[in-house]
């Protein structure tokens, strides 16, 4: 079976181009949030697949009031849905989500810390962060009790695990073998 991921690829690729080309990134991110949203609400996964619902009115589901039934992006839902991809744009959006930040050379970066990082600690590690990877960094905080003390620093695919939980982990192998 096909991974989600691989599936919307291509999708969340087409989605970002056309946007770019109209300068309209922020905008389509928007509407990518929203629908994503929608995908995944009981009621709206139950008529998937349902032969009774034509496609677009499912994707019809997918747009806020007021977007123009010729625009791109309800174009860009209509493929989905006749491509039945609609269940897809969650991993669409954070896809293009992705695309975007890494056109703006932004670095999302997740903090799990034992207790809250106060503000001055968030700048100066956002600072390091900024040195380290050539990147503006976008900083999610929050807290894990389970790290016990220091921090664990997701930025994509570097993981920096200063966690006193770690350390202990690396204290017992060591001491068992």
């Amino acid at each position: 079976m096909t991974q989600p991921l691989t599936i919307a690829r291509p999708y969340a690729r087409a989605a970002f181009e056309i946007a770019s080309t109209q300068g309209a990134q922020d905008a389509w991110a928007g509407k990518l949030a929203f629908a994503a949203e929608v995908a995944v609400q009981p009621q709206v996964v139950a008529l998937f697949g349902d032969p009774r619902v034509l496609p677009q009115t499912l994707a019809s589901l997918f747009t806020r009031g007021g977007e123009p039934e010729d625009s791109e992006f309800v174009r860009f839902l209509d493929l989905l849905a006749d491509n039945h991809r609609l269940r897809e744009l969650p991993e669409i959006a954070a896809l293009f989500e992705q695309m975007k930040r890494d056109a703006e050379h932004v670095l999302r970066v997740r903090v799990r810390s034992a207790v809250p990082l106060d503000d001055s600690e968030a700048t100066r590690l956002v600072e390091a962060l900024k040195r380290r990877f050539h990147s503006d960094i976008q900083l999610e905080r929050s807290v894990d009790p389970s790290v016990l003390g220091g921090a664990v620093i997701d930025a994509g695919e570097t993981v920096i695990d200063g966690s006193l939980k770690s350390r202990l982990a690396k204290l017992e192998t060591a001491l068992t073998n």
